[in-house]
């Protein structure tokens, strides 16, 4: 299917009170519908996750210190991850949208093995400090959730069937 990316440039900052999956899934509206108005007759996708242990969100480390803190933190941890997808009809701004959680526990894991990970992978663009699709998967001892990819930022269950109900079927 052809597609075109783009930037919504959205303030990804939470709300007081906001709950990560209800943050998740107001973020990939917000950024379906920041740009709509350069795809008139197009369907957007928005997408935005949350990640959080304890109750502590995890936000993108963005450098060595903090995703090394973050690992951690998350070492033999379960942590969430609050995936959401949003499916805006630009026509009509009809929005359809979903998330998808996902448990993520966390082996146990030497400093050693952080710091080499983190000097490979550089993860510091990822919530949590790791990177699934990548070797991060060697941090992580199960996976709980009904789409793993959602765990990797786009949930496509999810997204196939919300582009269905939007009247553009994947298969058919």
């Amino acid at each position: 299917m052809p597609f075109a990316c783009a930037d919504p440039r959205a303030d990804e900052s939470a709300l007081a009170g906001e709950l990560p999956a209800q943050t998740a899934l107001r973020l990939a509206e917000a950024k379906a519908r920041a740009v709509a108005p350069g795809f008139a007759d197009a369907l957007i996708i928005g997408s935005d996750q949350v990640a959080s242990c304890d109750g502590m969100r995890l936000e993108k480390p963005g450098n060595h210190a903090n995703a090394l803190r973050q690992l951690e933190l998350l070492n033999g941890r379960t942590a969430s991850f609050d995936t959401a997808v949003c499916v805006l009809d630009a026509a009509t701004a009809k929005a359809g949208k979903r998330v998808v959680p996902c448990l993520v526990t966390f082996r146990r894991f030497s400093r050693a093995e952080a710091e080499d990970y983190l000097r490979r992978e550089q993860p510091y663009d990822c919530a949590g400090g790791a990177k699934a699709e990548g070797l991060g998967i060697a941090l992580i001892a199960r996976l709980q959730t009904e789409d793993p990819t959602a765990l990797i930022g786009l949930p496509l269950i999810a997204l196939t069937e919300l582009l269905a109900e939007a009247g553009f079927p994947v298969l058919g």
